[in-house]
């Protein structure tokens, strides 16, 4: 047994129970305030979070309690994954059975990097128990009183903007569309609000949302309890809702594009981008809106780009030259709001824009060739599928990855001169060989000279 697993199983032992005690929401001068009690033994968290006062925002909706609570049930996952107690005993409020479901379900593939990078050998059956009192399905009608609430402006949508290029893509497409955008951003950082400025939306016209984790948590895995992963993006589901909720626009359009349905270690359903996928969307809708639902009028979560593939939306972001120089979408760099240059993510958004943009301009937004660090061998092999895992990060499938390298060649290398990163695949039949180029010939709307690429890589295959 290795010494997490080891670890894992002592810790639960030790902490047999996780006990969602309350929640609580107020609204006070600087906007509508949360808080949530989680008790685990003899330790007590009490996370925060904040939803800034706006003049669009109605902090005193009626019906927001249900969501409230329900924050509450994703936010517990981060404290109880330090010690995994085999048992969530929720004090607070009622569930169905249907509903325990949904939460079982969401936590162990919410946790499977969690569990997977840890090598902790657990089974989805034996992993936790929830308690709660029960709810009947005839008596949710009265307990859906989360919809007690009216939408003012129905062709309306709020969009998290997350700094990256994905959601500028969503941005600008609904915006060239003619729709009423409202920016969503939790904990503003310099891409964030920078992805913001240049879309025409100063801070105060955005809904911000500030989360803060409890010190107890930090310091609890300093001294060696379990770490790692969590569905961030499940989490900001339930905010977005009570963000529609406040805000009346029903509308939650999301930039989760089509490859995060694809599973980080391959042949497993461990998916680093899970609570991105379409499965989550689905089960997400069904759990929060009412059994009887009919009216179209209702909160609609969607992913906006789950159509597109990342060739796709890269393609159009690099149409998009006013953000070129404020996205952002490393998270080691993040603090600092910076491309960290050594990361996996930075060298996927790398190769992803390397068709469309300009080779001197790409190496200016990145600060270096990345293709010519063999210090990224690893990461590289990763996302060409070369390696046991995809990184885990948010990144393209393994296809769009080889795709992309592919479409690449004669834009960059007319000389002769191919990267570091490029030259330990081989020669370049062995990358085009690697490519299945039907799903080149589909990205659709190419430029004259993107389809020349296209066509310089399909011949070379042929020949």
């Amino acid at each position: 047994m290795n010494d997490m697993n080891a670890k894992y199983r002592e810790l639960r032992a030790r902490y047999p129970e996780f006990e969602y005690v309350a929640y609580h929401h107020e609204r006070t001068d600087e906007g509508l305030r949360l808080w949530f009690d989680f008790r685990m033994g003899e330790v007590e968290f009490h996370p925060e979070a904040l939803i800034e006062a706006r003049p669009f925002l109605n902090l005193d909706a009626e019906g927001i309690d249900c969501m409230v609570f329900d924050i509450g049930m994703i936010e517990l996952i981060s404290y109880w994954k330090c010690a995994c107690p085999p048992t969530v005993k929720v004090l607070c409020g009622s569930l169905t059975d249907q509903q325990i479901t949904f939460w079982r379900k969401l936590y162990w593939n919410g946790l499977g990097e969690f569990f997977y990078t840890n090598g902790i050998a657990e089974t989805q059956e034996a992993f936790l128990k929830v308690e709660s009192g029960k709810l009947k399905m005839e008596n949710l009608a009265d307990a859906d009183k989360n919809f007690n609430f009216q939408f003012s402006i129905f062709n309306s949508y709020l969009v998290p903007i997350g700094g990256g290029k994905d959601s500028v893509v969503t941005l600008e497409l609904l915006h060239r569309a003619g729709k009423t955008i409202r920016p969503l951003i939790m904990n503003p950082r310099g891409a964030t609000k920078e992805c913001a400025r240049v879309a025409g939306f100063p801070m105060e016209e955005v809904l911000v949302i500030r989360r803060k984790i409890d010190p107890v948590l930090l310091d609890l895995n300093a001294k060696g309890y379990l770490n790692g992963h969590t569905p961030f993006s499940a989490m900001l589901a339930f905010y977005t809702r009570l963000a529609s909720a406040l805000s009346g626009i029903p509308n939650v359009a999301l930039s989760n594009e089509n490859s995060a349905n694809e599973s980080t270690v391959i042949g497993t359903s461990v998916n680093h981008q899970y609570s991105k996928s379409l499965e989550f969307e689905d089960d997400f809708r069904a759990y929060v809106l009412p059994p009887a639902a009919k009216s179209i009028n209702l909160f609609n979560y969607f992913s906006f780009l789950r159509p597109l593939s990342e060739l796709q939306i890269a393609m159009l972001f690099s149409r998009f030259t006013a953000y070129h120089d404020v996205f952002r979408s490393c998270n080691v760099g993040s603090k600092q709001d910076i491309w960290c240059g050594h990361c996996a993510k930075c060298l996927f958004a790398y190769i992803i824009l390397s068709p469309f943009i300009e080779p001197a301009r790409l190496n200016k937004i990145f600060g270096k060739s990345m293709l010519d660090d063999l210090t990224l061998e690893h990461e590289f092999k990763q996302l060409i599928g070369e390696a046991e895992t995809k990184p885990f990060e948010c990144v393209g499938t393994v296809g769009e990855v080889r795709q992309a390298l592919v479409m690449t060649l004669d834009r960059w290398y007319k000389s002769g001169r191919r990267p570091a990163l490029l030259d330990k695949l081989g020669n370049t039949e062995h990358l085009v060989s690697l490519v299945n180029l039907e799903l080149l010939e589909n990205l659709g709307n190419l430029s004259p000279e993107e389809r020349q690429i296209l066509q310089t890589a399909c011949t070379e295959k042929n020949n």
